[in-house]
């Protein structure tokens, strides 16, 4: 039987444990998913192959380390994904048994398997899940992302029901982007209740602004 994430009514739940899912090649020092790792003790799913990733085997190991973790984690999970790790998601969503476990996903600049050179190198992974996801999703792209126009993100969103947020023209979102430690991403977990953060009020969903994100 499926560990379920519930709690009594009227009583808040507890706070979510986040696993980081980093894409192909994995996520280097300077990127904000390793600082967020370091910082704050987030755990990252370390998959077996990062230079031949195998969407199969990555899956599995997701499965593997939600089990594994669950039982420490009773208030569920937030997946936070960047690009091929959002594909990981939608993947492993369309077919767990698990996904009760999951109580929300921060997907960052997911890959475009319709990209010559992402395609070479990820056959095993197209076509891409694009079914809704079962649990709440913010999807964060830039305008600019060499691997995924704003245009497919917008595909992304539609399909995975995930709010889309515009983060001006910033790249693959990745260490090469300049972002730092990327508080303002960060403070977007605090919608999905994350161990360490306050619960952010519900607002209208609206795009970031880009501006104001340079200045961090």
């Amino acid at each position: 039987m499926s560990p379920q994430v519930s709690t009594a009514p009227g009583v808040p739940a507890a706070p979510a444990q986040v696993l980081l899912l980093p894409g192909w090649q994995n996520s280097g020092p300077g990127h904000w998913q390793s600082r967020w790792e370091s910082a704050y003790g987030y755990i990252r799913v370390e998959q077996h192959d990062w230079l031949r990733p195998l969407r199969g085997d990555w899956v599995a190991r997701l499965e593997e380390v939600l089990i594994a973790k669950a039982p420490a984690a009773p208030g569920g999970f937030v997946l936070v994904a960047h690009s091929l790790g959002c594909l990981l998601v939608a993947a492993w969503a369309s077919h767990s048994r698990h996904v009760s476990l999951v109580r929300g996903a921060l997907l960052v600049a997911p890959a475009d398997l319709q990209s010559d050179e992402l395609a070479a190198v990820l056959r095993s992974w197209s076509p891409p899940a694009l079914q809704p996801l079962p649990f709440a999703s913010q999807l964060l792209a830039s305008r600019d992302d060499p691997y995924c126009s704003m245009a497919r993100s917008r595909v992304f969103a539609d399909a995975w029901g995930s709010e889309l947020v515009d983060c001006g023209e910033r790249g693959h979102l990745n260490a090469d982007s300049g972002l730092g430690s990327w508080d303002m991403a960060h403070r977007r977990l605090g919608r999905f209740s994350v161990a360490g953060l306050p619960t952010a009020k519900a607002s209208r969903p609206r795009a970031a602004d880009p501006d104001a994100e340079r200045k961090q």
